[in-house]
């Protein structure tokens, strides 16, 4: 059964589709069949780190959600953007559903919206067609209907924040909601961290703030800022202290469901 997991941050810029896009791809590695859904319509974005421009993409989610096509049309297998130079061959499978970057697509949306309905529909089939063990949702940052349906079925939620009092604030709300929708698990994760930090004087503070497990903390990282999202962060810096904590999160996860 394919277990859904919603990542999302109540405020843009946290750095939420790099994190799910390394996330997925360890993830992937270690064997797991993974897709990630671009639900942010308004502003898409994580197609970029996997290298798909608009020729590459032959439908989108809109396409699906104006009924031009059938979600597994939409799925787009990423897969071979995780071998590496010292990789020979990749159990696990990885799949991107990505959002449309044409303009006039994008103002559709926001002028007729869509039906959440109909997307929550395309999330069961996905999970049954492409066989998933994991569909990773890219939320739309803050709360609106399609938020709220996403955190509602997901089985782990992930709340990404960063060490910012407007973060914090909107962080509340958000793990609010999600205890009121009864969501299974719940893990913090914060992103952005200045290594001059006490991180764990940051995970305790952060964790008695929300009564939530903070599954990761990830430096700020100069390596990061220079790829400027030209890539999959984990595999071209295998090495790196980040992609400790995101193998740490991803054992978490798959342990938590």
């Amino acid at each position: 059964m394919t277990q859904v997991l919603a990542v999302h941050s109540f405020r843009g810029g946290t750095g939420k589709s790099n994190f799910i896009a390394n996330l997925a791809a360890t993830m992937a590695r270690q064997g797991k069949r993974i897709a990630i859904i671009d639900t942010d319509i308004q502003s898409p974005g994580i197609h970029v780190l996997f290298g798909l421009s608009e020729a590459k993409i032959n439908y989108s989610l809109n396409d699906y959600l104006w009924g031009r096509c059938n979600i597994k049309d939409t799925a787009h297998d990423v897969s071979y953007t995780l071998m590496t130079e010292d990789t020979d061959t990749i159990n696990g499978k990885l799949y991107l559903i990505p959002s449309s970057i044409k303009a006039a697509e994008i103002a559709r949306i926001l002028r007729e919206g869509y039906d959440v309905v109909r997307l929550n529909d395309g999330f069961q089939e996905l999970g049954r067609c492409l066989n998933l063990d994991y569909l990773l949702i890219d939320t739309h940052p803050g709360l609106n209907e399609e938020t709220l349906l996403s955190i509602g079925i997901s089985n782990v939620l992930v709340v990404i924040l960063r060490p910012d009092s407007q973060d914090f604030q909107g962080t509340a709300v958000t793990v609010d909601v999600a205890r009121k929708l009864k969501v299974p698990k719940m893990f913090l994760v914060v992103n952005k961290v200045l290594p001059a930090f006490d991180f764990a004087d940051l995970q305790k503070q952060v964790e008695t703030t929300y009564q939530a497990s903070v599954a990761g903390i990830l430096p700020l990282s100069e390596e990061m800022v220079q790829l400027g999202s030209k890539g999959i962060f984990c595999l071209l810096y295998p090495e790196h202290p980040i992609n400790h904590v995101i193998t740490g999160i991803a054992e978490q996860i798959v342990n938590a469901v």
